[in-house]
């Protein structure tokens, strides 16, 4: 057995931590047919990962995200990852080879300044995520109103820049059922619903359980209360055709304030269900 793939970036609300929970609430009958899955908000991709290694069964997967950098590497991962490895092993050789924190620093802080400013082929600016993504502090991918990537240096020692197993493992793996990559709105997958089963999981930003931990920045658009009622009246839309499960995940809001019962108001004619880590899953089956 192989690498498995999975996620090749840390991303914020990842949902490696939670699949086993998931899993748990998929329709029970997915197994036993041929389908589409959907992912209207990739992320990092744990959950469509997983599902391609767990249902051989799925004849198209349709995968979007907001963030055009992100699509663009699932985009040169799926088409060009030996291209990618090369140059992404050569980068981590010479980051490896510079004498101290402070030369490691200005090196980041110059590969951040070209992501942001330079024009770059997709191969270069994935390989310039990819680093930034591992030498970054936890990891994170944050914008600010202009869009530019401005996390600060992570001080690792020896972080994992290049996992050329990973890379091929995901190529791979989007190569393997026909995946379509959408970088745009999330409403655009409706268009790419067919004729049979459709199951679609939903990971949107999601909605701050307090003032503080308002961290939905992966994109200079603000993903607002407005958004999340735009997002279930697209729920409400596909719910009207026979073919089209979905699950989404929220933060559980009314479980830290009782009083904010947003989510059970604006989906209360569909399932809910707590998980664990102040997670809600609303699901249109049983």
């Amino acid at each position: 057995m192989g690498t498995e793939a999975k996620p090749f970036l840390k991303w914020a609300g990842g949902k490696g931590q939670l699949l086993s929970q998931l899993e748990e609430h998929l329709p029970a009958d997915l197994h036993k047919q041929a389908f589409t899955y959907i992912e209207p908000f990739v992320g990092g991709g744990a959950m469509l990962f997983y599902m391609l290694r767990k249902f051989p069964n799925i004849t198209h997967a349709v995968i979007n995200d907001i963030n055009s950098h992100l699509v663009t590497a699932y985009r040169v991962i799926k088409g060009h990852p030996d291209e990618l490895i090369r140059r992404l092993s050569d980068l981590e050789h010479e980051y490896f080879m510079l004498p101290d924190e402070e030369t490691k620093k200005e090196y980041f802080l110059n590969v951040r300044n070209m992501f942001n400013d330079s024009p770059l082929d997709d191969v270069d600016r994935t390989k310039h995520l990819i680093f930034l993504n591992r030498t970054c502090f936890n990891g994170l991918y944050r914008v600010n109103a202009k869009g530019k990537f401005n996390v600060p240096f992570g001080r690792y020692l020896h972080p994992t820049i290049c996992n050329s197993e990973t890379i091929k493992a995901d190529s791979e793996a989007l190569n393997r059922v026909n995946v379509t990559i959408l970088n745009g709105d999330f409403e655009r997958t409706i268009d790419e619903m067919g004729d049979g089963l459709n199951f679609v999981y939903f990971d949107p930003p999601y909605r701050p359980l307090n003032t503080t931990s308002s961290f939905n920045s992966y994109a200079k658009e603000d993903f607002n209360d407005d958004e999340q009622i735009r997002l279930r009246d697209f729920c409400v839309r596909i719910n009207e055709r026979t073919n089209v499960r979905w699950m989404l995940s929220n933060a559980d809001c009314s479980a830290k304030n009782p009083e904010d019962t947003f989510f059970e108001d604006i989906y209360a004619d569909f399932h809910s269900k707590r998980g664990k880590l102040t997670e809600l899953l609303i699901k249109n089956y049983e």
